[in-house]
């Protein structure tokens, strides 16, 4: 049975609350690497009781953001200590100041990941994830058109989903909602056109035709193109990077 706080709130919901609001304080800067900061001083800020805040603390530290000793307070870790692959890590960064440099970085991510991907996925895809690879782009093509960019975005994200785990190496795989944080930040961010562009959907059915054919050299080109247009399109968005 959940725990509730005294006004009857249950408490996962509350510390996801919390957490919304001093995850992105940490990433932004408001709370800088090497303070130390007290509990009290914690449920004073957020407004909420000390368990809620010690619950916070433990997602933070399984993240690398803070440490926590008893007597001594949390500390702010360095920026270099983070687990920056978290998805909620990159959510935050990419919801608060520094989402352009966040962008860049994923973007450099795929680059060096996606077309390997696609040239393993052409040796190594079931047949199953063949199909799931075509059904993404057709849904790609169709929302598309229509303009629906949320609907858009889900087939977007289970196509590089299932490259990802086509690719047959689950540290590729293991990437996937990485993945998903960029595309998502993209279009939530209003950093998508509104009607994606018909020649990114050709290019992803270019990908999932040839990794169906057992085309590896084909599949990364194709999957290159699409990271570089991507690229492209951030450079226009951003030219300060």
């Amino acid at each position: 049975m959940k725990k509730s706080t005294s006004v009857g709130v249950p408490l996962p919901g509350l510390h996801e609350q919390v957490l919304a609001r001093i995850g992105p304080d940490l990433v932004g800067g408001v709370l800088v690497s090497g303070q130390v900061l007290r509990i009290e001083e914690l449920e004073a800020r957020y407004g909420v009781s000390r368990t809620v805040i010690r619950e916070v603390v433990k997602v933070l530290e399984s993240l690398q953001i803070v440490t926590s000793r008893r007597r001594v307070g949390v500390r702010v870790r360095p920026r270099r200590e983070w687990n920056v692959f978290d998805p909620r890590i990159i959510r935050w960064r990419l919801d608060g100041p520094g989402r352009a440099e966040q962008l860049r970085l994923l973007s450099e991510l795929r680059r060096g990941i996606e077309p390997v991907a696609a040239q393993l996925a052409a040796r190594n895809a079931t047949p199953e994830q063949c199909g799931k690879l075509t059904g993404a782009v057709i849904g790609m093509s169709v929302t598309g058109k229509a303009g629906d960019l949320e609907a858009y975005l889900a087939h977007d994200v289970v196509f590089h989903q299932v490259l990802l785990e086509a690719s047959g190496n689950e540290m590729f795989a293991a990437l996937a909602p990485v993945a998903a944080e960029v595309l998502t930040g993209r279009t939530h961010h209003d950093l998508m056109p509104a009607r994606p562009s018909v020649a990114a959907i050709r290019l992803h059915g270019d990908v999932a035709q040839a990794v169906a054919g057992g085309s590896p050299e084909q599949a990364r080109r194709a999957m290159n193109d699409i990271v570089e247009e991507s690229m492209d399109a951030m450079d226009q968005l951003f030219p300060a990077l």
